[in-house]
């Protein structure tokens, strides 16, 4: 999952227009915006401009095919439901990162990997804690290369985080974690004593 707010945009477009066709993994975008105000979104039509992968609307409930790109509706977040499936569901707040990540991780577990982009206040630090409980992976857009650093400081300060990367390096540590034979292990960290 791809997530960010002011400034995420940016480091969203240059991670998945590095991203290769045959990435064996859905990806989740979930940038805090305002509902567009026509029927199309421009955030799907921008990113299929600039990705090699098909990049669909995220549907109820939603099914992520790996290879795809899903974009997530503004104001929205992820539930998991107790079948396993994971709906859309209106969010009554600005935090949407923090229970798409951990609805992700509770369906996901190890296999679910969180990206924290750009972007004001904290959201993303209580998803990046519930991705590591899960044993899986979290990345954050190094502090210093984003424009608005507040997100990827606060997911770091949780003590959660496997890799600090500038944008340009999202892409290449995805394809490292997903698609290359040891990646994933070479890449851990100890997951903290309160995550157990």
């Amino acid at each position: 999952m791809l997530a960010g707010s002011a400034g995420g945009l940016r480091a969203v477009l240059t991670a998945v227009e590095q991203l290769p066709p045959q990435f064996p993994a859905a990806i989740v975008v979930s940038l805090h915006r305002a509902a567009d105000s026509g029927s199309r979104d421009t955030l799907r039509d921008l990113l299929g401009r600039r990705a090699s992968m098909p990049v669909q609307p995220a549907g109820n409930p939603v099914t992520l095919t790996p290879g795809q790109i899903i974009v997530m509706p503004p104001q929205t977040e992820l539930t998991a439901r107790p079948d396993s499936t994971l709906a859309l569901t209106p969010s009554g707040s600005w935090r949407v990162a923090d229970p798409t990540m951990s609805a992700l991780a509770a369906r996901y577990g190890a296999r679910c990997i969180g990206v924290v982009l750009s972007g004001r206040l904290d959201d993303g630090a209580l998803g990046a804690r519930a991705i590591k409980r899960a044993r899986g992976r979290v990345i954050v857009q190094d502090p210093a290369d984003a424009h608005t650093p507040s997100m990827p400081a606060a997911a770091l300060a949780t003590g959660s985080v496997d890799l600090v990367v500038p944008a340009r390096r999202i892409a290449p540590s995805l394809v490292a974690l997903a698609m290359a034979p040891g990646g994933a292990d070479l890449l851990r960290t100890p997951r903290p004593a309160w995550a157990g």
